[in-house]
């Protein structure tokens, strides 16, 4: 059982009461307050010290939300997009929230994220808005999701919020798979060819050298540097793993940290093919978020907060704090986005020209749009470039392994033939 607070009003007396009372679940604890001859207008489930206490660590000091790293939800981004989705075509379609939100619920699959949707649900119904009871799982349904929600509530226009919601996901879920799939296969060829020649260095080469040594011939310098390597790769093999392990975890540690952070994502938007996608990758994400949080009637000191918060890339986040900065000051937003050096001048020109026209929200999301098209483009162009790329590499180690295998192969030939003559 546990303890449950409410506010009601009592109709005999024509007054608001408050009290408290023990029940199983909420909407037990609503169905015993009208037995009372009560109407239900808010029902909490009144927290414990123990769970007060548990929330304030979560919180950490300052009352904010910590997400400690290793604790996720377990629910996929597709699921949260078609719920919203779904919410939306619901919402169109006239039904009441609660009546929406009990339909998604029944619909999902036993798991966390039903068991969160059942507790979303049953907050509505006690009168709790949407966007605070959703806010209430920041690991769910984060500061961007909710300050649109909340905007669509107030508006009274949370069926178009949603919609327009769902649309930047799908979107933004689009753009994301897009640069990882554009990864995936060279990352996948380098690992098999990785495997290929660390097979022939260590099985294949020390062949050869036996056969080399017993024969008492003189190798030549690129036969030495091949069988130096192969004789490396036996022997401190651990090292080199050892040496990638190691660099794997100092990226993620320096990518923890804001200076390092920084550091590191200078570097990806610096890399030649590869970092031109990132940051047409960069401002489209920056420009969507920022025009559906202004065309939804987010103020837009705070469109920028969210946006900045929302934003993976620190030196993209850089670029929103000056922005902000600037705007809090009374200044226009596009010199410091051209004093980025992320932004193009055609961005910059855009957006100055829809700040003068007022319409900074349309010409955000025709900039998203445009920039998503060219992030299409520039995946082509860099699968274009790495499949040569990746082909002259294998062509040039298999072929310094096949020279430097044959050139004293060729001179026993040589000295063969001569002995002979």
């Amino acid at each position: 059982m546990a303890l449950f607070s409410y506010k009601a009003f009592d109709k005999r007396i024509n007054k608001e009461v408050s009290g408290s009372l023990e029940a199983a679940t909420q909407i037990e604890a609503i169905a015993a307050i009208k037995k009372l001859g009560l109407l239900p207008i808010e029902v909490r489930e009144a927290k414990s010290k123990t769970a007060k206490a548990a929330a304030n660590f979560q919180k950490g000091a300052g009352g904010k939300q910590i997400n400690i790293p290793g604790f996720g939800t377990g629910i996929k981004p597709a699921a949260i997009t078609l719920f919203t989705r779904q919410l939306s075509t619901l919402q169109d379609a006239g039904l009441p929230i609660v009546q929406s939100l009990q339909i998604l619920t029944d619909m999902q699959r036993p798991g966390p994220f039903k068991k969160v949707l059942m507790g979303v649900t049953e907050e509505v119904q006690s009168g709790t808005m949407l966007s605070e009871a959703m806010a209430r799982h920041p690991k769910i349904w984060d500061k961007l999701y909710t300050n649109l929600v909340k905007a669509g509530e107030t508006a009274g226009a949370l069926e178009a919020i949603l919609r327009r919601l769902a649309e930047f996901r799908e979107k933004s879920q689009k753009l994301k798979k897009k640069i990882i799939g554009a990864l995936i296969y060279p990352a996948a060829v380098m690992t098999i060819a990785t495997g290929i020649l660390t097979f022939i260095m260590i099985s294949i080469v020390p062949t050869f050298e036996k056969i080399f040594r017993e024969l008492g011939i003189t190798l030549p310098g690129l036969t030495e540097a091949l069988i130096s390597m192969s004789r490396f790769l036996a022997d401190w093999w651990w090292l080199a793993v050892g040496g990638i392990i190691a660099l794997i975890i100092g990226f993620k540690v320096a990518r923890r940290t804001v200076a390092g952070g920084a550091i590191v994502d200078r570097i990806q938007l610096m890399l030649p093919v590869l970092g031109n996608v990132i940051k047409k990758g960069a401002v489209a994400r920056f420009t969507r978020t920022l025009g559906t949080l202004v065309t939804s009637g987010v103020g837009f000191l705070d469109a920028l907060d969210i946006t900045r918060t929302a934003t993976p890339n620190i030196v993209v986040q850089n670029a929103i704090a000056a922005v902000r900065d600037s705007v809090k000051e009374g200044e226009t937003i596009n010199e410091p986005l051209r004093r980025s050096g992320i932004f193009d001048d055609i961005v910059v020109n855009m957006i100055k020209v829809g700040e003068e026209t007022g319409e900074l929200d349309k010409m955000l999301i025709k900039i998203a749009d445009n920039y998503e098209e060219e992030v299409d483009m520039a995946v082509a162009a860099m699968m274009s470039l790495m499949e040569p790329a990746l082909i002259v590499f294998m062509g040039g180690a298999v072929g310094f392994i096949v020279i430097a295998l044959f050139m004293p192969l060729i001179k026993i030939i040589t000295e063969m033939g001569q002995q002979q003559n």
